[in-house]
């Protein structure tokens, strides 16, 4: 009957990003954003501002956007030691960005195709009104982004994890990327874009009769969103679908296993399973097999390695 103490060889799988001051800032935001919101649809209806209404409609989204950033940081921290999860809650904060960006990347068409049409059948504008309104909207998208930019300029989360292996070697991971921030922070840059365009565009038809600009700046709106969508996509959706790491570092990972001249790489996996932290599965083959935590001690400089796994198999005829 087996007694050891296990622990020795247990680590945790908390690979969560916890930014309690992100998300209360974020919280404040959702506040201040559903607020102008109604004000600016309201407002963009009534005085029949196309520039006016899509920023109400962007802010509308973005608020759902919030509510989706809010949700992903307290359902993570709730089940971060959920056995449920493999390696922990870290994805879901990935997942929060990614769900944000799909709906920036919405709005932004949304407002493409509403702008072309009030290209072709324009409407009156009351520009007094909607300019007063949409300046209001800017010093709000002004103020929102000032409150996250602190969190998100560094672009850290605080990371709580400490992976001890076999080898005693002790990963600390401090900071790391909070794509859920970065998607809200996204979301109020393109409210505040929106905004700044919707009064250049209402100030030009007023002065200078340049009725069509306001819908113009709806497509130069709608076409730059859709690019702040598509990139925090693409930074997201490889972490999703497990990507692999960088082919260079993980060369070197090879070449530091095989510098025996006798040990062979099989097989190997290194995928990430939170914003910053790596798994690897790794298979090696020898005529000379050693403890697996020999071959651990010869990767404890690469600190992108969270969670480590590696299965010794000895050559055909080894002994």
């Amino acid at each position: 009957m087996h007694s050891s103490n296990l622990q020795h060889w247990q680590h945790s799988h908390d690979f969560a990003s916890i930014n309690p001051q992100g998300e209360k800032r974020t919280l404040w935001v959702l506040g201040l954003t559903a607020i102008t919101m109604v004000a600016e649809i309201t407002a963009g209806t009534l005085f029949g501002s196309m520039a006016l209404l899509a920023d109400g409609w962007h802010m509308g989204t973005h608020a759902a956007a919030f509510l989706i950033t809010v949700f992903a940081y307290r359902y993570a921290r709730k089940h971060a030691n959920n056995p449920a999860f493999s390696f922990g809650t870290g994805k879901v904060s990935v997942l929060g960005g990614f769900t944000s960006a799909i709906a920036l990347g919405l709005v932004a068409l949304l407002m493409l195709v509403e702008s072309f049409h009030r290209l072709l059948d324009p409407q009156a504008i009351q520009f007094n009104e909607a300019i007063f309104v949409a300046v209001i909207g800017l010093v709000v998208n002004i103020v929102s982004v000032f409150l996250l930019h602190g969190n998100h300029h560094d672009d850290h989360g605080h990371h709580h994890h400490n992976h001890a292996h076999e080898h005693g070697h002790n990963h600390e991971h401090h900071h790391g990327h909070d794509h859920n921030l970065r998607a809200a922070y996204f979301h109020v840059l393109a409210d505040a874009l929106t905004s700044l365009l919707a009064i250049v565009a209402l100030l030009f038809g007023k002065y200078l009769g340049y009725d069509w600009l306001d819908a113009v700046m709806g497509m130069v709106g709608a076409v730059i969103i859709t690019r702040w969508a598509w990139g925090l996509m693409k930074q997201t959706s490889p972490i999703l679908l497990d990507g692999n790491i960088d082919h260079g570092y993980q060369q070197i990972i090879i070449d530091t296993l095989e510098s025996d001249a006798d040990s062979k790489v099989s097989d190997i996996h290194i995928w990430k399973v939170s914003a910053d932290h790596y798994a690897a599965m790794i298979s090696l083959v020898t005529h000379q097999p050693k403890a697996a935590n020999e071959y651990k001690q010869l990767l404890k400089e690469f600190d992108k390695l969270s969670h480590l796994t590696i299965e010794v198999n000895p050559c055909r005829g080894a002994h």
